[in-house]
């Protein structure tokens, strides 16, 4: 099988598995998109893929190659949303504002207050997601959920940003009732804090999309399960 066609392959696997989990969602907080997370993806595959027209948004972590990546005329013709997701240092926030449509990581009151002074320099309107924190690892962005809705409420504040829902990581290896719980937990806030026509919960990864999305989740972020190099990987 040619490379093209196991990426097209992988892909239909992730939107099966995603229309079949929105099917049996109990809660329904809106309809579901699929995030495609190119970080570590070859230019080759994402421009595959991209060219099919089936991938609306994409994601991100390292500001100088995605914007190396997507400033490039080959892929700028894309009419992309692009995400930040990745942890955002300060001194090149200017450039994120410039290049990415959400910046999806925001955990604390100081980047937001930095992103709201860019936004309202560049006259544009930032749409941020406020990162939760599921896990006990140290080295994790985000924050606990009570403090990630503290946090959100105080940005909305903000001029300049437009404060659209929450993105969160769930512990690698639980078993799926535990992420479930964890993930009810989120989609429960998110749907007391966000009530405006634009809200996006970002739940579940390449592992774990599935229970996210049967949880509510409306933007899984999915990077291996699609950029596998082969059907076995998965």
């Amino acid at each position: 099988m040619h490379r093209a066609e196991i990426l097209q392959t992988n892909l239909t696997r992730v939107e099966q598995t995603i229309a079949q989990a929105y099917a049996q969602a109990r809660v329904k907080t809106g309809p579901v998109s699929l995030m495609a997370v190119t970080k570590y993806a070859q230019d080759e595959d994402v421009l595959t893929l991209l060219a099919t027209g089936r991938i609306k948004h994409v994601g991100e972590s390292r500001v100088q190659q995605a914007w190396a990546r997507w400033t490039n005329p080959v892929f700028a013709k894309y009419p992309v949303v692009k995400h930040f997701i990745g942890h955002l240092q300060k001194n090149k926030a200017a450039r994120a504002v410039e290049l990415f449509d959400f910046i999806d990581s925001v955990d604390s009151l100081p980047l937001g207050e930095v992103l709201s002074t860019l936004a309202v320099k560049k006259g544009k309107c930032v749409r941020v997601l406020v990162q939760v924190k599921l896990t006990d690892k140290e080295s994790q962005s985000g924050l606990p959920l009570a403090q990630a809705r503290q946090l959100a409420a105080q940005l909305k504040k903000l001029p300049g940003l437009q404060v659209c829902g929450y993105m969160a990581i769930a512990p690698q290896a639980e078993q799926p009732q535990v992420l479930r719980g964890l993930f009810a937990g989120v989609r429960e806030a998110f749907l007391q804090d966000f009530t405006g026509a634009e809200r996006w919960l970002s739940l579940g990864m390449s592992e774990d999309y599935a229970q996210a999305v049967l949880e509510g989740s409306t933007l899984p972020r999915i990077g291996s399960a699609i950029f596998a190099k082969n059907l076995e990987d998965l």
